[in-house]
């Protein structure tokens, strides 16, 4: 290395402290700052979130915890380390009703990030009648646009009540809010008299081809005279009422003044609430949603909504309250204050950086047993065949521009209670690397899922009766009943997981909510006497039981 080059490298490093230096807009913590909305959480927080709405799975939720911090860890990183750090996509192993769909939408919430949740039995292979896996990106996008729009209303709603208010008063008040426009000066024209053009033909005989009388006008410029006397005073006359005229204008527009902020005041104290204003709303007609084989669906999808306003679009008028009208005025008004380009360039970076994809029922497309005995399912070999280049990393065309899925983080689960994991195709397994079981759940499970996380069921089922005035109250041995039931039931029948859960609720508190509304007001203990008494003969009753619970 040359001294120069030694020169300069020390130079550097005392400009920036031995730092490397930023990347700028696209790289580092500006990156990190711009696509990644919520609280930064170590993955000991993160599993302690999880932990107040789902019960046990501590192995799934350090996995999506380590996933998350790495997207953080991603994101703060320099462009060229940065695009070389692929996502670990994780598959979720565990029979139904255990959490796996919860997992990922709390995870999601966390994290900020657009989310959608993806059942694999709904696609098809490509060139097939259904849906393209592609779709799935272009669900995720939807989801991202209506996220950042949302987030972008909320910083412009003050403004936009603002105008909406202005907007009703003007309903209210028709012509109040509207400026006098004074008249444009011009200039005095006087007709100076007519002529005609005739036009023969080449011989000079014969009709004439065209006959048109003018009447021009110019300006007039005139001497004094002894009318102008006669004229000034008529303009004085006119001059002075025209004066008297705009004295009343302006006593009128005092008074609408006055009036129209006495009908603010009243706005805002809620007391025209009730009364009927008509106000026009723009009404854009709607394609009827369809699938297409192909990729060419959403470049139609694009062209139809570009021209939905030649056909029976516009502007519609509705005879709504006060109420009803402001909330349509506001939802109009934010639409304008957000810029759309803005919307779809950010929430194209946030889905590209922190968008979470679950899919869902991955098992139900496994290929049991030997591959090629009867040819490839395109519902099922087909269809893994399809999702592969979107895992791996693919560039997808939606209505507001191509989305790159490389960094896209792809949450598989499945029961696999038929087929194993090892029955998806080899390239799709790869793209799986972390593989995480989900345990069954037991009576402990149960009984913590009735109690402990924020939405517990016996908490839903309390707050539900008590809009009735029914109070209930769940004494902890009718608790421990519950969950042992519900074990039961899952041993004997299907393991439904804590599905089971929601069927024995309903089953125990059904004649309770039928008759909450004319009970009430009342006081009603769930004892352990009480759970028997509805719910053994059905447990017991194994054919019942088989349709019931």
């Amino acid at each position: 290395m040359s001294a120069k080059n030694e020169l300069d490298k020390t130079e550097n490093k005392k400009k920036t402290g031995g730092k490397r230096p930023s990347p700028g807009l696209a790289g580092g913590k500006d990156l990190f700052n711009s696509t990644f909305p919520g609280k930064e959480l170590t993955p000991r927080e993160i599993v302690a979130e999880l932990d107040k709405y789902i019960v046990g799975q501590k192995k799934a939720k350090r996995a999506v915890a380590v996933a998350l911090r790495n997207r953080i860890r991603r994101l703060k990183l320099e462009s060229d380390m940065r695009e070389d750090i692929a996502p670990k996509n994780i598959l979720m192993i565990g029979p139904t009703g255990v959490g796996k769909t919860e997992i990922a939408r709390r995870l999601a919430k966390l994290a900020g990030s657009p989310f959608i949740k993806v059942e694999a039995t709904k696609y098809t292979e490509v060139g097939y009648v259904g849906r393209d896996v592609e779709s799935m990106i272009r669900d995720l996008m939807a989801a991202g646009i209506q996220m950042v729009k949302q987030e972008m209303q909320e910083t412009v709603t003050i403004e936009a009540e603002k105008r909406a208010e202005d907007a009703l008063l003007d309903l209210l008040l028709p012509g109040t809010g509207k400026k006098r426009k004074e008249p444009k000066p011009g200039p005095v024209v006087r007709p100076m008299g007519t002529f005609s053009i005739n036009s023969d033909n080449a011989s000079g005989s014969g009709p004439a081809l065209m006959g048109t009388a003018i009447q021009v006008g110019i300006p007039v410029f005139r001497k004094k005279s002894d009318d102008e006397d006669t004229e000034t005073r008529e303009e004085n006359e006119e001059h002075e009422a025209g004066e008297k005229q705009e004295d009343k204008t302006e006593e009128t527009v005092v008074k609408d003044s006055s009036t129209r902020e006495k009908f603010r005041t009243m706005l805002r104290e809620g007391k025209l609430e009730d009364r009927m204003v008509e106000i026009t709303v723009n009404q854009n007609p709607q394609f009827p949603s369809f699938e297409m084989m192909g990729g060419g669906f959403e470049d139609l999808e694009s062209s139809l909504s570009g021209i939905a306003g030649f056909f029976g679009g516009g502007k519609k008028k509705k005879l709504v309250t006060v109420s009803r009208a402001r909330e349509i005025l506001i939802g109009e008004e934010l639409e304008k204050l957000v810029d759309r380009d803005r919307v779809s360039d950010e929430a194209r970076q946030r889905v590209e950086e922190t968008g979470i994809v679950f899919i869902d029922e991955i098992d139900k497309i496994a290929v049991k047993g030997e591959r090629g005995g009867g040819g490839p399912d395109v519902s099922r070999e087909g269809v893994q065949r399809d999702i592969l280049p979107i895992v791996e990393g693919a560039t997808v065309n939606t209505k507001w521009g191509p989305v790159n899925t490389d960094h896209i983080l792809f949450v598989a689960a499945g029961a696999f209670n038929v087929s194993k994991p090892s029955d998806l195709i080899p390239e799709l397994q790869g793209r799986f690397p972390l593989r995480v079981e989900l345990d069954s759940l037991g009576k402990d499970d149960f009984l913590r899922i009735l109690t402990e996380p924020k939405n517990a069921l016996t908490k839903q089922y309390i707050d539900l009766l008590a809009t009735e005035e029914v109070t209930i109250e769940f004494t902890p041995e009718a608790i421990d009943r519950l969950a042992a039931l519900a074990a039961d039931v899952n041993s004997r029948l299907e393991n439904i997981g804590a599905r089971r859960l929601h069927t024995i609720m309903e089953a125990l508190l059904e004649e309770l909510s039928f008759e909450a509304p004319d009970i009430a007001p009342t006081q009603v203990s769930i004892t352990e006497a009480y759970v028997n008494e509805k719910l053994t003969d059905l447990v017991m009753d194994q054919d019942l039981g088989r349709y019931i619970l």
